[in-house]
Order: C-alpha cells, then sequence, then structure tokens
C-alpha cells in the first residue's frame, strides 16, 4: 500500500511543492505520494487528525495554519515552539510532532544565493505570521543588529516583537550575544520614503503578489520607497519574479526570490521524513522546470 505525505493550506492553487517532493521519492523509489490536502478553517482539526491513519507519513504546514495547527499536536519541538510556528508535521509512534525548517529555509537561502550575511545588518520584516516568526528568529539568531517588524494587523507585529525580546531577555546572558533591537510599527509608515532608509535588507513575509490569491499582481511596497543597493528578499516565489521584485530592480535594489527557502525547507522535511538526504540537486531542477513551465 502506498503512503501519503500531504501538503496542509487553504488555498494552494499557487503551490509547487508536490511536484519537486515527488520528484525527491521517486529518485529514491520510495512508494510515497506526495499530495495538496487543501482544507478551509473548518476542515483543518479533522484533516491534521487524518495523518494518524496507517498509510500517513506527515505533512507540510502552509499559509494560514503555521501558528493556529500547533495545539492539534501531540508535541512541538523546541526551536517550532520557540518560533511559535510549525511548517512539517511527522508521525511517530502515531503521535503528530511539529516541525519548523522555515527558519533553516530561510538562512540556507539568504547564504548560498544572495551570499549575505545577516550579522550586524538593520533589516525590515513585512508580515508577522508563520513565515515572518521564523524569518524574524532566524535573523536574530544570526545577530542581526535590528529587526523592524510590520503587520497589516499591528497588533500581530507587536505582539512578535514582545516574543522576541522576552527571549532575548530570557538568553541572556547566553554564548550567542543575542543583542538584536527589535521594534514593530505601522503599516502606512510605507507612505514614507524615510521608513527603509538606513536599512541592508527587507524581506516580504505576507501573499501579496502570490499568483492565484486575492492581492495577485500587487506589490506591498512602492517603486519610490525602495532604496538603491538595498536587498529584498520576497518569499513569495510563484510567479517569478513578483511585482514587488520587479520594482526592486528597477528601483536597483538586489533581489532574493523565495524559490530557493521554498526548497531548502523542503529538503529539510524531507529528511524528517524520510530519515534520507534530500536530493536537493533534483528538487531544485524540478522546481524551476514547473514555475517556467507555467504550472503551480
Amino acid at each position: 500500500m502506498s503512503r501519503h505525505i500531504g501538503l496542509i493550506g487553504y488555498p494552494l492553487r499557487h503551490s509547487i511543492s508536490s511536484y519537486f517532493q515527488q520528484a525527491a521519492l521517486d529518485y529514491y523509489g520510495l512508494d510515497i505520494r506526495y499530495e495538496a490536502w487543501e482544507a478551509s478553517p473548518s476542515q483543518l482539526k479533522d484533516t491534521v487528525n487524518s495523518l494518524r491513519k496507517h498509510q500517513n507519513v506527515g505533512a507540510n504546514v502552509t499559509t494560514p495554519y503555521k501558528e493556529t495547527v500547533l495545539t492539534l499536536l501531540d508535541e512541538i519541538d523546541g526551536l517550532a515552539s520557540s518560533i511559535g510556528a510549525v511548517n512539517t508535521i511527522v508521525k511517530r509512534d502515531n503521535k503528530l510532532l511539529g516541525f519548523n525548517t522555515d527558519a533553516y529555509g530561510f538562512i540556507e537561502a539568504l547564504d548560498k544565493n544572495a551570499h549575505f550575511d545577516p550579522e550586524g545588518k538593520r533589516v525590515a520584516i513585512l508580515g508577522a505570521g508563520g513565515a515572518g516568526r521564523a524569518v524574524s528568529f532566524a535573523l536574530m539568531q544570526r545577530k542581526v543588529a535590528s529587526l523592524a517588524i510590520t503587520d497589516g494587523i499591528f497588533e500581530r507585529a507587536s505582539t512578535l516583537a514582545a516574543s522576541l525580546v522576552k527571549y532575548i531577555k530570557g538568553a541572556s546572558p547566553s554564548p550567542a550575544g543575542l543583542k538584536t533591537e527589535v521594534t514593530a510599527f505601522q503599516w502606512q509608515s510605507f507612505n514614507s520614503v524615510e521608513t527603509l532608509e538606513g536599512c541592508d535588507l527587507v524581506v516580504h513575509c505576507t501573499t501579496i503578489g502570490m499568483k492565484h490569491s486575492s492581492q495577485e499582481g500587487q506589490s506591498p511596497l512602492s517603486l519610490d520607497v525602495i532604496p538603491k543597493g538595498i536587498l529584498i528578499y520576497d518569499l513569495v516565489y510563484n510567479p517569478w519574479p513578483t511585482p514587488l521584485l520587479q520594482l526592486a530592480q528597477k528601483a536597483g535594489a538586489n533581489i532574493l526570490g523565495g524559490l530557493p527557502m521554498l526548497v531548502y525547507q523542503g529538503a529539510a522535511s524531507f529528511k524528517l521524513w524520510t530519515g534520507l538526504e534530500a536530493p536537493v540537486d533534483i528538487m531544485f531542477s524540478k522546481a524551476n522546470e514547473i514555475l517556467t513551465g507555467g504550472k503551480g
């Protein structure tokens, strides 16, 4: 009997994860199918509980459930607990365990694809949901000088900022020497050109501009507020390039799309499910093929 791994989110029309994850599973000849399990909010609990069925191995979790899924699991890994978001579920001994591979995937892409060292840099985070939480935590661990966080719902940004400050205080004194200055600011501040002055990196962690979303074709930033020479990192990977990255290029900024992070986090999830090293090159090849082929 074939076993199954699911992708849980809503909606899922934009996703290409099933293509490159299946390519990785097929590379090892595993009788496992990776499937999209689109679940409305009312279906989430039943969808997660279905992972307990014998044939199911685990799942990825994507927007908008990376935070809400925590209460539906039996155990949460320490990193995922600190971040407050889960993007990978693994079934072990009929228990559902939650992990976060987004933080790893984000930093891998920043290091290997953008060749950007975040230590001592000033960073703005757009979006304080599950992805924004993972990104903020990862950057704090890499000793950025400052994190300025915003969200369309200001309370989410301020809550995330407060939890990061609490973590820093709890970790000090520590060998990591966490000293990041963390603040929250209003989304409307982007009407001002001065908002991003002196910033080295902007990370976009919302679904604005995502294919098949209600905000497809839109950008969270206008051309005139993007500083020249800054790195704009858009976690949205479909379409390529996103509206934000197109504007960033026009502004003379450096850009990084979300595909490398997607593949790296997916590779880490693959290892958690199978115990095998992910064939990252094959995963990248299939992901690029699907994006450029117009699928997903």
